[in-house]
This record gives C-alpha cells, structure tokens and sequence, in this order.
C-alpha cells in the first residue's frame, strides 16, 4: 500500500441482489432499521425513509425464526412500492434463525463471536491443540450447510466481527487483541474459501477508534498472505448520537477510506436511522475528492510500522511534543477572544498582535516580524521564507508553518539547529493526508525531533460538514503516532467556539487527549429494550460534566459487557422496560425498571467516588 497517494484497495465483487458490493462498484452507503421486525407495516415505512435519503442496503435485526421469515413480507411490502434495495438479516446467538433468512433476504450477517461458540461469560478456557482443531470442525459443520443454503438462494454472507461479542475460546487463546478479532474472521473466510463460497463481506468493529483501525489494517494483511480480496464494511459500533457520533465515526471511517480501504459503510449513530445516511455520504464524497490526486513523492521511514504504530519520538518543547498530550491551537484573526471553559485551546495563533486582555492559561502565537521577546506567554511563528530570520530569534519556543514541498536542504539544516522549532505542517494538496504523511516520513527519515503540529483549512458553513472532515483529515495522522497538536482554521461564518470544540472532540475520539465525558451508545435495532434516544438524553444532562469518564449505553446485551469493557459504568437492556447496570465488566444490579435506571446509574457512580456535583 502506498502510504502517500491515495488509490482504493482492489477488492472482489459480491452479488447482493441488485446492488453488487466491492469490485469496480461505487463505495455503498447503508443503516439498519431500529423497529420491532415482526411489524411489517413499521419496517417496511422505515427502510422507505433509509432508501430514500440513499440508503444502499438495509439491515434489520432478527432474533429469532419468527422474525427471518417475516423478512418475506417485509420484503414483499418494500418490492410491491418499488423499491429493490436489498435486505440484509442480521443474526446472533441462533444459526438456525441464519438459515430461514437466508430465504428472504438478499444478504444475512453472521457474528463468528456466538454463531456456534456459546455467549460470552469472559471464562477463561483451555485447550489443547487437539481440542480447539475439534472446536473448529464444529464450526465447520454448522457453517456448511449454511453456505450451501446461501448458494441455493444466491443470498450473499457478511462474516462481521465486534469487538464486544468475541467467544471466550477466541479471547482465551488470543486475549482481547486485535489478532484475536482477525483470527475469529479468518476461521469462517477459509471455510468460505474451501467450499468455494465467494459472496462474502467482512466486517470487523469496535467502538475504541483505535483497536478499529489497526484491526482492518491486520485484516486486510492477512487476507493477502492467504490469497483473498473479499471487500470491506467498514463501522465504528456504538459511536454514539450528535457531534460525538459523527466525529467518532468520520475518525475511524475515515482513516481506513483514506487509505483505499472500504467498500461499504455504515455510521452507527443513537438516532433515527436515516440520519445516518446523509454523513456517510458527505465522508465518502469527501474521501474521493482525492482520487487522481497529483503524485506526492513520499519515502516511508524505515521504523514506521503501518500495522501497530508508535507514536512518533519527538523532543519536547514547553508543553509540545515528547510524552505530552497533543496540544490545540486556535485561530482569532477577527471577532471575539472568547473560548469555552472546558474546551480551551492551548495556544491561540492572533496574526500580528496580540489581545490586550489576555488569558493567563493561554499561550499566544503571533507572527515573527511583530514578535516582542518582553512580551511573555508569546512565542514568534515564522514561514519558510524567514528561515534565515530563526537562527537570530531568541525564544525557547518557535513555530514554523512549513508545507511539504518547501522542506529543502536549507530548511532541514535549520531544523537540525533549532530542536526549539515546532512545526505547523501545511497543505492545499487535494490529498493533505499524503503529504502530511510524506513531511512527518522526511523528518523521521532525517532524524529530526522537531513536534508537528497539523494545520487543517476549510471552509464550513455547517458544523457537521466541518466535524465529518475535519475527523476524516485527522484519523489516520492521530492513529499512525504523528500527532503533536491539531490546528483548525474554518473560513466561514461557525463561532471559534464550535472549532475549538470540534479539535478536543477529534483528540477524543483518537483516544490522545480527553476533555469530556465519553458515551459509547449503541445506535440501536429491533433489539433495543427501551427508548434509546431519550435514556441517552437524560444520562448526559446528568453526567456530561464528569470529564474523563465513560459510559456504556447498550440497547441489549449482544455487545453490551463486551463492548463496553472499555467503559467505566454501563446501562444495559435486560428486558423490555428492564435494566442492568454495569460497573466495567461486572453485573452490579439486574432488570431494574426503565424509570427508576438512570437515577440508579447516578447512585453507583457516586458510590464508586466518580461523581462530582456540576
């Protein structure tokens, strides 16, 4: 894969109905219904609302036999008002539920997590070589027939991994890594391979952004070592509802489109499904500005490892770069000072003078030229043209905005002298990953510590557009170790206040810097046991203000411990109106009434010494 110019990873072509997946096909868009399946009426009007905001493909849960066969009739309802959008049957804990669906719809999700192995209770278990061979044959024999019913019916499979739903025989010879997720997929694509079954996607999900991305990389290596292209349904699982959904998922999403991989995508948000589909089509839109992109001549750092990257070794200055969090820098060329208290940036960059009236907790960049070395808490930000200007500025902190292509000899020898000089990397290139990348890669393969900071330009007018962009820039810079720093600047009429979060927000959601309270929430199926939306609502009025903390919203248990291992509290359906409340993995107090959940989940928290008052 070439690191630094952008081409999309040549895939196999699925059948799925009308619509084939992978191949030469367009990147498809897809959701899943949130309505009870067995009300044909309510799904049938659902999936119409997902297909006509673009909607590609259409999932809907089924729990049991009952809900496979009414697959029929929904399909049936959507067939006889036009519409040939396939229908895809999403499967767990019951293969016999994936052999009726395999009748009715046009593709059927298996999770290789509980399809033969036993829900997950996280025991751990042992094997010998000879029994897990004989744990594998079993798998074989129920996933067979399966395949063979697929064949009859040209019904097409999505083989998809989550993070939270691995069986304990994977995670016991494994553990909770992301070998252990590829390996789980892998199981099922070599039975695939063996029987000669070819219409197959792969999924392979997480919440964490980061076990996300560096899972798809393996998987994508390992399908290679063994000879196979089968294409990709890229998510992020419980992303969550509004500005954090979309941030969280154009991140993860985005880093692995960036890099050519992907051939469909769902953003899973806690809202009404067909929300979804417009921010999955700007993220794909966005991605392919960059094909036919002008050639960026970029030579990969030999100690760069693309699968499992460290972050880059960079000399600290101040509070940049080193073992410090990635810093935020604002821009206040006009308008207002003003920041908000929680999401304050680290530096402001004011052009040629500073504000009068001053935050002490604030540092201040201005340009070099009206730099005053009396005026403290400001550092001087020069371009590569005063170059000769650096070695006679005495300031133990500089700025240099620097593009890719002005990094000649003279700048790199400069560099070599000022280990003081902070790089803002800049870039109009149609692809600013590529180059963001080829600098980083030259100062690596130089030597040179310097911190880089990346300064990323728009032009919103709309705070989603620039959450969805701005993340898909940043993902794969914060998860390939680059990041010492993000720089937003938006041309438009947003507050700076709606840019300064959005750069905390992207830190977050790379798991690099926190400054909020983090929900990993489901988006919600036939599954869910209780209001989704409105629960989400209530928890955050009551918890948003506990930075740091993290919060598992599950609408059923199927990811729900799983998932939400990485939470510090979590509030699972357990029953229709029921509630069970989680402190990490462990069942603190089951089927709780619906109304009475959310004022329990306050009660732990606080009894745990996790909760302050607003």
């Amino acid at each position: 894969m070439d690191l630094f110019n952008y081409s999309r990873r040549e895939s196999s072509e699925v059948n799925i109905g009308a619509t084939p997946l992978g191949g030469n096909n367009p990147i498809r868009i897809q959701s899943m219904t949130n309505t009870v399946t067995m009300d044909t009426e309510a799904c049938v009007e659902q999936a119409k609302r997902i297909i006509d905001a673009g909607g590609e493909y259409v999932r809907l849960t089924t729990q049991g036999v009952r809900e496979a066969e009414n697959l029929k009739n929904i399909n049936i309802g959507l067939r006889s008002q036009g519409y040939d959008t396939p229908l895809v049957a999403d499967v767990h804990f019951n293969p016999k539920v994936a052999d009726v669906a395999a009748q009715y719809a046009e593709k059927v999700r298996i999770n290789p997590g509980n399809y033969v192995d036993p829900g997950r209770t996280f025991r751990k278990l042992e094997y010998t070589d000879e029994e897990y061979a004989q744990e594998i044959e079993k798998i074989r024999a129920r996933f067979i027939p399966f395949l063979n019913i697929c064949k009859e019916n040209h019904t097409a499979i999505r083989i998809g991994v989550n993070h939270g739903s691995l069986s304990d025989r994977i995670m016991s010879h494994y553990g909770d890594t992301p070998e252990g997720m590829v390996e789980s997929c892998m199981e099922f694509l070599r039975i695939c391979v063996a029987e000669h079954f070819n219409d197959v996607v792969i999924s392979i999900k997480a919440s964490n952004t980061v076990v996300m991305v560096r899972t798809v990389r393996l998987l994508v290596k390992e399908m290679e070592k063994e000879g196979m292209a089968f294409p990709l349904h890229l998510g992020v699982t419980e992303a969550g509802d509004g500005e954090d959904g979309r941030i969280k998922s154009a991140l993860g999403i985005g880093a692995l489109l960036a890099d050519g991989l992907g051939d469909t995508i769902r953003v899973s948000l806690s809202e009404a499904p067909e929300n979804e589909i417009p921010v999955a089509r700007k993220l794909v839109d966005y991605i392919l500005t960059r094909e036919g992109h002008p050639f960026i001549p970029g030579k990969k750092a030999p100690q760069f490892n693309y699968l499992s990257p460290g972050r880059r070794k960079t000399k600290a200055v101040r509070n940049i770069g080193g073992d410090n969090l990635p810093v935020v820098i604002a821009e206040r060329l006009e308008g207002s000072f003003e920041t908000n208290p929680q999401f304050k940036p680290d530096y402001i960059y004011c052009g040629g003078s500073v504000p009068q009236s001053r935050d002490n907790n604030i540092a201040y960049l201005v340009d070099a030229n009206a730099w005053n070395p009396e005026d403290k808490n400001v550092y001087p930000a020069f371009n590569y043209q005063q170059i000769i200007e650096l070695h006679h500025t005495v300031s133990d902190l500089k700025f240099l905005f620097l593009p890719y292509m002005a990094m000649n000899d003279e700048v790199i020898a400069a560099l070599k002298l000022h280990p003081e000089v902070v790089i803002i990397a800049q870039s109009n290139h149609p692809n600013r990953l590529g180059e963001y990348r080829a600098m980083t890669h030259e100062l690596m393969n130089e030597g040179l510590e310097n911190p880089v900071v990346f300064f990323q330009y728009y032009q919103e007018t709309k705070a989603e557009d620039l959450q969805i962009k701005a993340a898909a820039d940043m993902g794969a810079l914060i998860f390939d170790g680059l990041c010492d720093g993000i720089f937003l600047y938006n041309q438009g009429p947003l507050s700076h206040i709606v840019v300064d979060t959005t750069a905390f927000g992207i830190l977050q959601a790379g798991r690099i810097r926190t400054s909020k309270t983090e929900y990993i929430s489901c988006p919600g199926c036939g599954r869910t046991l209780y209001d989704l939306e409105s629960t989400i609502a209530r928890i955050k009025t009551a918890t948003s203000h506990l930075k740091g903390l993290k919060i598992g919203i599950m609408g059923c248990i199927v990811n729900g411990p799983g998932e939400m291992a990485d939470a510090d509290y979590g509030y699972v359906g357990a029953g229709r109106g029921k509630i069970s409340l989680y402190k990490k993995k462990e069942c603190i107090e089951k089927n709780i009434p619906e109304d009475q959940a959310v004022e329990k989940l306050i009660e732990l928290i606080k009894a745990n010494g996790d909760y302050t008052e607003k």
